[in-house]
């Protein structure tokens, strides 16, 4: 006979925190998902703590597994009325759920207040902010630090910082029924801590006399009861305490993993309809986020830099114009190039023009010549402040457009360097322009560009320090107070290997299943730090990542403070913000451009002369000489003793032989050859061939060697 199919109860996950709730969250979002769905659960929600960052990872992840993400954030919110009010540090907890974009774009905007008007120890909204942006938002009453909670439970802190008990606790439920309705509950957990086990029945009473339903939640830190311990192990790394510190802050059960529908089924048995209202909200809460296709931005001062050089704009009256930016792209490049186009042989003026416009036509097709006015108006704007700018790098240096708006100072044409390699009309992708700033002032430019377009539009970019193999070992083994030399030599087990995780590393490394199995405490360690390899430890900002919006980035994506500075930055990393329609700008800072405005000033003062490097000679044969003595120290990127030595083989004789040195000395040229190849050839000692005659005019500068993709 077939067994009867399986009856699984109805229930969704909805108090949850993700790696995102940073050094408290220990759901890696891939193993999640695969555990939700295992369980036989179609829905789930995240709710880390007062952030957003997991967002697009978790509803990609959740959607690819088949699995309803419902998009949510345990805020911190406090009843001042001043949102920065900093008298008082109490705030209370409180799930926020998205029903759909309207409630997706408050809660972005909630989130982005919490950071940038409301922190205070937290990133904390307050009741009045809540309210006005409520619209869309599903809200439930959270755990022991709920406010409902918090006046129920009658502890000696609580009473002490004026929990008030029942009708308190009763009044702030129904003043939140008063502007959620029918989307406020309550939630009842069962860990079985006795402060909950105190106030369960008191939380289903005001359930029935306000007719505020409840929900079973979970207050979900780690995916499997196992790993309780290890998550013990990570709060300790947060609060810099010894695992057996007597005095830490503990979990005094290990109930907060991913329970199975039965589990919870068999938790609230006498109260059933607490699971079928998890899957209420579930089936209220349809976001779809759109993602992908970001939509190339509009120049905001098209119609100001238009009048400044007399141009006349198709559309006078209007802010963002794709008519406008193509008209002002247009003028400001044939202008550009025809200044260029003084130190260019005359007979050659016809092809450039020529490219020029092959050129504009793909940038203004593919609707990106707002793009590359921004990029303009900053860098002109650097020139103009005295700020040293990079000549240019990557592809955007194979641009004749670039070249002829200043944004790079690289004439493509004599190095039949490719436009197409920074854009291609069938690889739709967004431009990317690496701009290079003198290190000491590149806050300056970015500051221009904050006032210029208003500072809730410009952000950085975030990035999460992640606790990876030995980081791992150290931190574990410094709260299981381990001895410093010990956990020193242990870290050293792991291999010097660029992505090595622990898994690799024992696999590769004998000496480690070696001294786990001869020292227990070595061997916790271990099983702690697999557990907890790969979350996030910390939120920084991407060294030059920055986005532009026209409109406040909340929008599009929630906005985080960096502890200490002033610069906001995008609460989604830089693999997703192109998915929520954002456009990223590189502002790198250089301190060799810094190096060499001070010595272009130095000669200035002792000379009289000005150097302009796009005049100047770059095949003056005295400065080859110099570079071939391999005395390069100081000179950008050919200053290491590897290049030195290779300066000093090679003895190169132009700035084509510069390019190929860069070019060649890398891993693979070097392992298979190809630069020893070079030389010889270069110096007569090799036979210069090319595989057919056609390949000689191509490959002639590089000796025959294939050295570049083009």
């Amino acid at each position: 006979m077939s067994e009867e199919p399986k009856n699984i109860p109805q229930f969704t996950h909805l108090h949850l925190h993700t790696e995102y709730s940073l050094l408290d969250g220990a759901n890696k979002i891939k193993a999640l998902a695969k555990k939700v769905k295992e369980q036989g659960m179609t829905s789930v929600a995240m709710t880390d703590h007062g952030n957003m960052f997991g967002t697009i990872d978790f509803y990609n992840t959740m959607k690819k597994e088949g699995i309803k993400p419902i998009i949510g954030m345990e805020a911190y919110v406090h009843n001042q009325e001043e949102l920065g009010d900093k008298s008082v540090r109490q705030r209370f907890h409180l799930c926020l759920y998205a029903k759909n974009e309207v409630g997706y774009k408050n809660l972005m905007y909630l989130s982005s207040q919490a950071y940038i008007n409301g922190f205070y120890y937290y990133p904390r909204i307050n009741w009045d902010l809540l309210k006005d942006n409520s619209e869309g938002l599903i809200c439930s009453s959270a755990c022991l630090q709920g406010e409902v909670n918090w006046n129920l439970n009658l502890s000696e802190r609580n009473l002490k910082f004026g929990a008030k008990g029942y009708d308190e606790a009763k009044r702030v439920a129904l003043k939140y029924k008063d502007v959620f309705g029918d989307d406020f509950y309550l939630e009842l957990m069962r860990h079985g801590i006795g402060d909950q086990y105190r106030i369960d029945k008191q939380i289903i009473q005001i359930s029935q006399e306000t007719d505020i339903k409840i929900i079973a939640t979970n207050d979900t830190h780690y995916t499997v009861q196992k790993d309780a311990d290890a998550h013990e192990a990570f709060m300790c790394i947060a609060m810099n305490k010894l695992y057996d510190d007597p005095n830490r802050l503990r979990h005094s059960v290990h109930e907060f993993y991913v329970k199975s529908p039965e589990q919870m089924a068999e938790l609230f048995a006498d109260i059933p309809e607490a699971l079928e209202n998890t899957q209420e909200i579930a089936d209220k809460c349809n976001l779809e986020i759109k993602l992908g296709d970001p939509t190339p931005p509009n120049f905001k001062f098209a119609r100001v830099r238009a009048a400044e050089s007399n141009i006349e704009m198709p559309h006078p009256d209007v802010e963002y114009s794709l008519e406008n930016d193509i008209v002002l792209f247009i003028e400001e490049s044939k202008r550009g190039l025809e200044e260029r186009l003084k130190i260019v042989p005359e007979e050659k003026h016809e092809e450039y023009r020529d490219r020029l416009k092959v050129e504009m036509d793909i940038i203004n097709s593919m609707k990106f010549p707002g793009y590359m006015l921004i990029v303009w108006d900053f860098v002109d704007a650097a020139k103009e402040m005295g700020i040293p700018v990079g000549p240019g790098r990557g592809s955007a240096a194979g641009s004749l457009v670039a070249y002829s708006l200043g944004i790079t100072d690289i004439d493509p044409m004599p190095y039949g360097l490719l436009f197409e390699r920074f854009l291609n009309p069938e690889r739709i992708s967004m431009p990317d322009i690496d701009m290079d700033f003198c290190q000491a002032r590149r806050q300056e430019i970015l500051d221009y560009v904050v006032e210029k377009y208003g500072r809730v539009n410009v952000a950085q970019i975030i990035t999460f320090g992640k606790l990876l193999a030995k980081g791992v070992i150290r931190d574990v083994a410094r709260v299981l107070d381990m001895p410093y030399s010990k956990a020193d030599a242990m870290a050293k087990l792991i291999p010097d290997e660029l992505g090595i995780d622990l898994k690799g590393s024992y696999e590769k490394e004998p000496k480690i299943a070696a001294l786990l199995e001869s020292d227990p405490q070595a061997k916790r360690t271990w099983e702690y730090a697999l557990a907890l390899e790969g979350l996030n430890r910390n939120a920084g900002t991407h060294a030059a990542g920055v986005v532009i919006s026209n409109e406040p980035l909340w929008q599009k994506t929630p906005l985080f403070k960096p502890t200490g500075l002033d610069t906001l930055a995008t609460q989604y990393s830089g693999k997703y913000v192109e998915d929520v329609d954002l456009i990223k700008f590189d502002f790198l800072g250089l301190k060799t451009l810094t190096v060499i405005e001070e010595a272009l000033q130095l000669v200035e003062r002792r000379h009289g002369k000005r150097i302009n490097f796009v005049e100047e000679n770059i095949e003056d044969k005295e400065v080859y000489d110099y570079i071939g003595t391999g005395e390069t120290l100081g000179l950008f990127q050919i200053e290491s003793a590897g290049m030195q030595d290779l300066a000093k083989k090679l003895k190169p004789n132009g700035f084509e032989d510069i390019i190929a040195m860069l070019a060649l000395y890398r891993p693979g040229p070097m392992e298979s050859g190809m630069l020893d190849d070079f030389v010889e050839r270069k110096h007569g000692r090799a036979e210069i061939t090319y595989a057919f005659p056609e390949l000689e005019p191509i490959l002639k500068p590089t000796y025959g060697v294939i050295v570049y993709q083009e």
